[in-house]
């Protein structure tokens, strides 16, 4: 029998719609963008692309130009800093898109933090932002309680003992006035090693995690965060003309820290370590002829009352490290511990933000309250490196440390910030120049 025709081909199914794809959200990206935009234009702004957002007031006038505002021609100046991976860093720890819940409840906790002193940059950044942030966001579980080295009638030296045993809870941790009891920590504090702000911001970010683990083995506590400190160059404050290098000879000066000292003899001046405090008095009464420090801390201090000239700049824009307590750290519930780590960090990019103009403003103050400002003569700045710092910074900071073969110089120095300034320390401890 003939064979059956062939069924009709069956109709083709039609094709599978996919399915709608979930939906994924805002990147963490276009979250930050977002978080910047919100923020724009004052106290708090990031930076996510557009410096024109950082644009706006300070938190109190003092810490901004004339009008209290941060221009946006300072921040272009410093947009260096903001494109860094190093304010990133900051960003990511802030963690401003998913910020920690608050879990505690009940809990009344106080820090008193100690801070250098009440009239510099960093003690008024933290005032200004971490301590009502963090009493906000915790609703007042947490309370930040800002002090000074002068009302607690510390002179600063011994700020990690007092921390690492607990007398203070929490403190600022400056190089300078610890170097006699950590000389390696001195590695941030070299001066007169940086031809511009710029190239000692790159040094900072490089080597801000090492200072870190020296502070930390030594008081076994945490950094909450880092300050660079702003407005920092340091200018001689004399009350008789320093034009040259023989007037430098002799002149009473006061410093601040071993390598500042190291710094003051090698441009001929005899230097003085006086507590911040105490400067203005000596000025006053003839104790001191000059003294040495940073212009905005100078203007804090209203050192233009009783000096007539400003000369310099050495430059300087170092990091203080703000550091807690271990056993009062752990008294802290965890959601608490992070959100104060948040909140630091955020004001930490304040810092950041206002340090712009900060920066700018340490002379134009002093000048406008009358002081006569004398740059350093090219004899000066010549002094400044083949004599103080190759001679005597450098130098003495090595035996102070114990030797050219420290790791501090091996591992930190002459692989970070060597090749920057282009000076290397050998294994005996003298200095050569690579460039």
């Amino acid at each position: 029998a003939p064979a059956a025709p062939a069924a009709a081909a069956a109709a083709a199914a039609p094709a599978a719609t996919a399915a709608p794809a979930a939906p994924t959200g805002p990147t963490q990206e276009e979250l930050l963008e977002q978080y910047a935009a919100k923020h724009a234009g004052g106290v708090g702004a990031i930076y996510v692309g557009d410096l024109n957002q950082l644009v706006g007031p300070a938190a109190t006038v003092d810490q901004g130009d004339f009008d209290g505002n941060v221009p946006l021609s300072a921040l272009e100046n410093h947009a260096y800093v903001y494109e860094s991976d190093f304010y990133q860093k900051i960003l990511a720890k802030a963690n401003l898109t998913n910020p920690t819940p608050l879990k505690s409840k009940g809990v009344s906790i106080t820090i008193q933090h100690a801070c250098i002193n009440r009239a510099l940059g960093p003690c008024k950044v933290l005032e200004s932002t971490l301590v009502p942030w963090l009493e906000a966001r915790t609703n007042g579980q947490l309370k930040f309680v800002i002090s000074s080295f002068p009302e607690l009638g510390l002179a600063g030296p011994d700020t990690l003992n007092l921390v690492a045993s607990g007398v203070l809870a929490s403190a600022t941790i400056y190089g300078g006035y610890v170097g006699g009891e950590l000389p390696a920590v001195e590695v941030q504090n070299l001066w007169g090693l940086y031809d511009s702000m710029e190239q000692e911001f790159t040094a900072n970010a490089l080597i801000i995690e090492d200072i870190e683990a020296l502070v930390l083995a030594e008081t076994g506590g945490v950094v909450l965060n880092h300050h660079l400190f702003s407005g920092n160059d340091q200018y001689f404050f004399c009350k008789d003309k320093v034009e040259s290098l023989a007037d430098f000879k002799g002149k009473k000066t006061r410093s601040h820290s071993a390598a500042l000292s190291d710094w003051i003899e090698g441009m001929g001046a005899s230097a003085q370590f006086i507590a911040f405090s105490e400067v203005y008095t000596a000025l006053e009464r003839g104790i001191l002829d000059c003294g040495v420090t940073g212009a905005d801390a100078s203007h804090g201090q209203r050192w233009y009352e009783v000096t007539n000239y400003m000369i310099g700049p050495l430059i300087s824009w170092p990091f203080v490290n703000n550091v807690i307590n271990a056993d009062k750290w752990k008294s802290i519930p965890s959601d608490l511990q992070r959100i104060l780590i948040e909140e630091a960090a955020k004001s930490e990019l304040e810092a950041l933000r206002i340090g712009s103009i900060q920066n700018e403003m340490g002379l134009i103050k002093n000048q406008a309250e009358g002081l006569e400002f004398i740059p350093f003569s090219e004899a000066m700045q010549d002094q400044s490196l083949n004599g103080a710092v190759m001679e005597r910074v450098l130098p003495n900071w090595v035996k102070r440390v114990g030797s050219g073969t420290h790791p501090v110089i091996t591992d930190i120095f002459n692989v970070h910030i060597g090749p920057l300034v282009g000076l290397k320390i050998e294994a005996d401890g003298s200095v050569t120049k690579t460039k």
